[in-house]
């Protein structure tokens, strides 16, 4: 599956109206397991670092939906968002222009050579590194795009099924992806060698989480792959699906995995 497609088409839809892009954001982050982990994350983060003004990379930015996120909850915060997507910098530009979000920035970048030496206090990449051949690269990176005690965020497929495959044999479900998942230790490894001096792994997407991505994310998309008038019936489909989706997701959060199909990393310099 491809998933380009679907994202811009997406982007269309939700980007004719500042209060529609908003929304967006906002059923964004009700819908998708992920936000609940990473926002959760982001906000024990916010105390570790310990004032309102930090330096923030969104690595792989997006929509921008965690950039908005994190804007809103600390306005005098500096966030320089990179994507490698022109049209997606553009667009998130022009959006957060209107907010007159002066300290936010998003910039056309590749990973792989992007490099501020010790400029963040915080960096997050939410389903990116999956995207990216030399991740081993990108972590060198943005470790020392890091100020010493700055703390790095990933959410991540694990390789228990986090592509929807199980197997490295087994074509992703997201067709753009080059790997199908880490394995836990293969990640905190990768890590360590890229600079960080603690890492903490912990896997996300347990048996109810699992539930709620094929509810909420994987039939839909599988939907609006066949054809794009599945658009109409979207918003009936939520209308059952929604908080069943809610409440599994509240049980992901609750629980500790032993196994997972997502994994959500920790790592600080």
């Amino acid at each position: 599956m491809q998933y380009d497609p679907i994202k811009r088409t997406l982007g269309r839809v939700f980007n004719r109206s500042t209060g529609l892009r908003k929304l967006f954001y906002r059923l964004l982050d009700l819908l998708l397991l992920r936000a609940w982990h990473m926002h959760r994350a982001l906000r024990k983060a916010f105390s570790h670092i310990g004032h309102d003004r930090p330096s923030i990379l969104d690595a792989g930015a997006g929509f921008g939906q965690y950039t908005y996120w994190m804007w809103k909850r600390l306005p005098a915060s500096n966030i320089m968002a990179v994507d490698v997507k022109q049209e997606q910098v553009e667009d998130c530009n022009m959006f957060f222009s209107r907010l007159k979000a002066d300290g936010v920035r998003f910039e056309v970048a590749d990973l792989t050579a992007f490099e501020r030496q010790e400029a963040f206090d915080l960096a997050l990449s939410v389903d990116v590194m999956e995207h990216i051949e030399d991740d081993t690269g990108v972590f060198r990176n943005i470790c020392l795009s890091l100020k010493p005690g700055g703390i790095l965020l990933i959410s991540t497929p694990s390789d228990q099924g986090g592509s929807d495959a199980d197997d490295e044999t087994d074509e992703s479900f997201i067709g753009e992806h080059v790997r199908n998942g880490y394995n836990r230790q293969e990640i905190i490894d990768k890590l360590n060698q890229a600079g960080f001096s603690k890492v903490d792994a912990r896997y996300t997407y347990g048996v109810p989480g699992n539930i709620s991505w094929k509810l909420s994310m994987k039939y839909p998309i599988l939907m609006l792959g066949a054809s794009r008038w599945f658009f109409i019936l979207l918003p009936f489909y939520y209308l059952i699906a929604f908080p069943i989706a809610c409440i599994l997701n509240w049980m992901d959060l609750s629980m500790n995995h032993e196994k997972g199909t997502g994994l959500l990393v920790k790592a600080w310099k």
